[in-house]
């Protein structure tokens, strides 16, 4: 292999390419170099280094305040009673344990199936979140528990009918796996 390659070499001596670059070449080529160089070295001086500390403190200033605004603007179900925290804790076990259920079975045949009853799932969690700001609003009123309480149920039923259709094509796909 080695003799190939120094054969070829010497077949092809003088068809090289022997031009030279142009004049003034390692000369523009340096200047491009010193640019570049020049560029990446950002100067910085104690005026920016205040102004930067300024700008920090008054975008930490404002995420605290937003946080803390958005915090109270809602009411939970678990802040009205032991017995609603209690009813909250389960739901949201319930749910989270048939999520867990579902993403076990997602693969390519089932996976737009699962994102649509999630998008249910998000459009339900919305409509939870507008009851708890008017949870607040209105004091406890006994008609918005229910359509919280309602709405947990919702969700549940999505999931298990999500299941139930994940079942059947379970089903479906092994009978066409065996015909």
């Amino acid at each position: 292999m080695k003799d190939n390659l120094e054969n070829r070499f010497k077949e092809l001596e003088n068809q090289f390419d022997i031009e030279e670059p142009r004049i003034g070449h390692f000369d523009r080529f340096e200047a491009k170099l010193a640019q570049k160089e020049d560029k990446s070295t950002i100067k910085w001086n104690p005026r920016t280094w205040k102004w930067l500390a300024v700008a920090a403190s008054v975008l930490l200033l404002v995420g605290f305040w937003f946080g803390n605004y958005t915090a109270n603007t809602s009411m939970q179900l678990a802040e009205i009673s032991p017995e609603m925290e209690e009813t909250q804790s389960f739901f949201m076990a319930s749910i989270q344990k048939e999520i867990e259920k579902i993403n076990v079975q997602r693969n390519e045949t089932n996976a737009q199936i699962i994102d649509d009853a999630f998008a249910q799932l998000k459009i339900l969690e919305s409509k939870y979140d507008e009851l708890t700001v008017e949870l607040l609003d209105t004091s406890e009123d006994k008609r918005i528990i229910y359509a919280m309480i309602a709405n947990f149920q919702q969700r549940i039923e999505v999931l298990e009918h999500l299941l139930e259709q994940l079942d059947e094509i379970k089903i479906i796909n092994s009978e066409l796996n065996a015909a």
